[in-house]
């Protein structure tokens, strides 16, 4: 099993920036991908970034692209979310996932929640 834990949501108003924080551990070798997703009140979960374990591939969606940076600590089995000009749309609790060769994300931490107000 692999075991996720976010860190460092919060509140900014618009304009400002987060970084947040997915430490993983236990079987980490059987990781292929990491990615970051969030789930907005009365909306689905939806795709953010994602880069391989090992910190290649990085992707995004559309309208983070420009704003976000994922990176990985190979030393730490962290991985990062780097959120600058935060919008209230970015609203959200944030999950790290990560996936195993062969399967989606099946390891999800708890979350992580982000509030940008105007």
């Amino acid at each position: 099993q692999v075991q996720l834990v976010e860190s460092g949501g919060g509140s900014v108003q618009a304009g400002g920036s987060l970084r947040l924080s997915c430490a993983a551990s236990g079987r980490t070798f059987s990781i292929v991908r990491m990615g970051w997703f969030r789930q907005a009140p009365g909306k689905e979960r939806e795709f953010v970034a994602a880069l391989t374990w090992v910190g290649y591939n990085p992707d995004y969606k559309d309208s983070v692209k420009g704003r976000f940076t994922i990176s990985r600590d190979n030393n730490k089995n962290t991985v990062y979310l780097q959120m600058n000009s935060l919008i209230p749309e970015d609203t959200a609790v944030y999950y790290c996932a990560a996936s195993r060769v062969g399967t989606n994300y099946v390891f999800w931490g708890q979350g992580t929640q982000v509030t940008v107000s105007s």
